[in-house]
């Protein structure tokens, strides 16, 4: 009878022992997450659109740029030095075009002496104090000066269009020596975070040689892997509960919404699972993340899909 009822007192302990590492377990704020991935975000490699000496870089690892920061030069002396040529050339090619006005002057003026002597010669012939020859000599010699001023016009107009022609290519010189110069100014194309940053200043860099990686840390995209038994479960739009450790063995919880789903299966990458869950095949999915500045590129996530 007493060794019965030691053995009920010994049964009863052993599954209050059980049952307080259930509890236990079920207390330690750990919680089924449905996915678990790590945190990325879409980096930018910045390289320079120029050769020559880094002069000026005021740029530092975890600086915030916005879109049009300057934040340094590139030396851009022959360059300008090049223009400020090409510009002279121009000025003198064109001071050879001739002025029109002034070399049909002396024919307008003739012209307008025979236009006044014509109306003085019919007035005459009116009064019959000329001949109606004399009126005649005197049209001629107005459609004379006409074809003149035509012929030259149009041969000053040929002469000065041709130093034109040969001034187009020293101009699209200049446009393109601009369009360098405007490369040699370093500036930020977007917004963005500086993750790496790969020259200095008083460097020789070239055309399309990096200068520094950027990338957006305000959103992040936390990508995780779900079994195909999930799939029917997430969509894109969709939004899941995020979380991350807090440091103080919790978890801190925000909301993300699911943007991309990969359309292909793979195997589970080996930072992800355990060896036996990688012979899985489970499907990327993308969440992007409202980054409150605490999530960091590479830190891991797990969220949580609401049926």
């Amino acid at each position: 009878m007493a060794k019965n009822i030691s053995l009920k007192k010994t049964e009863t302990a052993k599954w209050l022992i059980i049952l307080s590492i259930a509890l236990s377990a079920c207390s330690d704020g750990k919680k089924p997450f449905d996915a678990t991935g790590s945190f990325e975000t879409e980096e930018t490699i910045i390289s320079a659109e120029a050769t020559g000496v880094i002069r000026q870089f005021d740029i530092e690892e975890g600086q915030i740029l916005y879109a049009g920061q300057p934040i340094g030069y590139i030396d851009s002396t022959q360059l300008f030095l090049k223009k400020k040529q090409l510009e002279k050339q121009v000025v003198a090619l064109l001071g050879k075009k001739p002025d029109i006005t002034v070399q049909l002057s002396a024919l307008r003026e003739q012209l307008k002496t025979a236009e006044t002597e014509k109306i003085r010669i019919s007035n005459l012939v009116e009064g019959n104090a000329a001949t109606t020859k004399q009126l005649d000599d005197i049209n001629a010699q107005i459609e004379l000066l006409k074809k003149q001023i035509d012929a030259q016009k149009s041969q000053l107009k040929i002469s000065s269009d041709g130093f034109s022609r040969d001034a187009e290519p020293l101009q699209a010189q200049i446009e393109q020596l601009d369009d360098r110069l405007l490369r040699c100014k370093l500036t930020s194309p977007l917004n963005g975070t500086v993750i790496a940053k790969y020259a200095r200043a008083n460097e020789l860099t070239a055309d399309g040689k990096p200068l520094y990686k950027i990338a957006d840390l305000s959103e992040m995209i936390l990508r995780v892997y779900i079994t195909g038994d999930q799939l029917p479960k997430v969509k894109i739009n969709q939004k899941v509960k995020v979380f991350t450790d807090n440091g103080n063995g919790g978890y801190t919880e925000t909301e993300g919404v699911i943007t991309w789903i990969s359309s292909k299966s793979e195997f589970t990458p080996k930072t992800i699972q355990t060896k036996n869950e990688r012979a899985n095949l489970v499907y990327a999915v993308k969440v992007k993340v409202r980054n409150e500045g605490y999530l960091k590129i590479g830190m891991y996530g797990q969220i949580l899909i609401d049926n």
